[in-house]
């Protein structure tokens, strides 16, 4: 079953620095810049969206969550004359929340493909975000489970802009994505600079 939530827009003083590290935008640095309104989706169905939503809401940053979004919600929307302006797609697979959810890994990698697929076809930024560290990664999944890489292969290489914690790119996997296939890589430490990353990127 799909969530909704909607918020509205409001506008909160720029602040923060971001971490700086090879292959990552240094602080000093422009990342690439996001429009809202946004909408927030997961591909794996883990508790990763739920972080990024928090700080979408309290910095009154208008958005929408639809935990399985489709390639017809931004029909419907664009149609409706409220196109979405930037996506951010959560990677992380939870074969608990899959199943919750009552959907495979082949479901999700099937519904985000052509979810992107539409994004791009209207232009919408596609933000690819990896925020529960190595515990969402290989580290944390059941023996011979893959799920988690493969929600990554799905959405990262095909993003507009990767924002990733740290710990989760211990063995370099988001930054040879982005210098492959030239992304801007935003890298953060603690879970709490996630706030300070959205404010940069949609310049708030």
């Amino acid at each position: 079953m799909k969530r909704y939530s909607r918020l509205n827009l409001g506008t909160v003083a720029l602040a923060g620095t971001l971490l700086a590290s090879a292959g990552a935008l240094r602080a000093q640095e422009s990342p690439l810049t996001a429009e809202l309104p946004a909408l927030l989706t997961s591909c794996g169905q883990s508790p990763g969206p739920e972080r990024v939503r928090f700080f979408l809401r309290r910095l009154e940053l208008e958005h929408e969550f639809l935990e399985q979004a489709t390639a017809q919600d931004l029909i419907d929307r664009r149609d409706a004359g409220d196109p979405f302006k930037s996506i951010i797609i959560v990677t992380g697979a939870s074969l608990k929340g899959m199943g919750a959810a009552g959907v495979s890994i082949r479901d999700e990698l099937a519904r985000t493909e052509a979810l992107i697929a539409e994004a791009k076809r209207q232009g919408i930024t596609i933000i690819g975000a990896h925020v529960e560290g190595m515990a969402r990664r290989a580290q944390g999944a059941a023996p011979g489970d893959n799920s988690d890489e493969l929600s990554i292969d799905a959405v990262c290489p095909y993003s507009d802009l990767l924002v990733v914690r740290q710990d989760g790119n211990e063995d370099r996997r988001f930054s040879i994505i982005s210098e492959n296939s030239d992304i801007p890589l935003i890298l953060f430490e603690k879970n709490m600079e996630l706030g300070d990353v959205l404010r940069r990127v949609f310049n708030r």
